[in-house]
């Protein structure tokens, strides 16, 4: 319940970012208005152990080279100067962050002479990761709502999806370690990448780090229930019960925010 709650509260965008950047009203989309850099964006609190930060690539750009970065920092938001105009490499030579670009190949990094640990059954309903147990549901891309989107939605939770494609879906979180340290870990569209970045210190808090780039142009930060369903998730659950699609939606007589969140999950 304690995790079910501060998820809620993290699932947002910090009101510092990058100077191309601009939030919706929820703070929880964000994006790249002008050029292709300038769109660092962090997570509104600091991470819990084993807490996922999960986004949805919304919007795509052509003409530019490279694809999303995620990452943790341990610097405050709050109190940078100045936000850095890229996480790689500005942002990762102020020290204490770990930033990975996301490319469109699945590359796990193997620490040499370490065996692969087995990632499990795409459509087992939970993902582990150490002692982490997150709901893969949540976890992987949807289509577009649409005539066709319940045939592409089938497609979309067998991971078919491409890890930088719209609608894919990609979280960070990081995992303790018996030596204090923590093992970040990469999350595609319910998929584990393995350990991206070992020894990470865990003395400082640690913010989630989310770098519209390039080709991504728009991001959507998605709510990760642990245990119980929230209320906000069960209101969904019964409103989209009761539609034919997920298109009815916008003629209904609900606040925006609950229609944003019910056509987006």
């Amino acid at each position: 319940a304690a995790m079910a709650a501060r998820c809620r509260l993290a699932a947002r965008f910090h009101h510092i970012h990058g100077t191309n950047i601009r939030l919706d009203a929820s703070h929880t989309q964000a994006t790249r208005v002008e050029s292709f850099a300038n769109g660092l964006c962090f997570s509104q609190e600091p991470l819990a152990p084993g807490q996922i930060f999960l986004v949805e690539i919304e919007e795509k750009e052509l003409g530019w080279c490279g694809h999303l970065r995620v990452g943790l920092t341990a610097h405050d938001p709050q109190s940078l100067e100045v936000v850095p105009e890229y996480s790689l490499p500005d942002l990762v030579n102020m020290g204490d962050t770990w930033v990975f670009a996301i490319t469109r190949n699945h590359n796990r990094v193997v620490v040499e002479g370490a065996e692969v640990q087995a990632q499990g059954r795409p459509w087992e309903p939970f993902l582990l990761i150490e002692q982490v147990r997150i709901p893969r549901d949540t976890l992987v891309g949807r289509s577009r709502p649409g005539r066709y989107s319940h045939i592409l939605d089938d497609l979309y939770k067998m991971n078919v999806l491409p890890a930088t494609a719209r609608r894919s879906r990609i979280g960070v979180l990081y995992a303790p370690q018996p030596d204090s340290t923590a093992d970040m870990h990469i999350v595609i569209n319910g998929e584990d990448m393995g350990p991206s970045a070992r020894g990470v210190p865990t003395t400082r808090p640690l913010y989630a780090v989310i770098d519209v780039f390039a080709s991504t142009k728009s991001v959507r930060v998605i709510p990760v229930d642990y245990g119980f369903p929230s209320l906000q998730t069960l209101c969904r659950l019964v409103i989209q019960k009761h539609i034919v699609h997920r298109l009815a939606i916008d003629g209904l007589d609900l606040p925006p925010l609950l229609k944003s969140f019910c056509q987006h999950e």
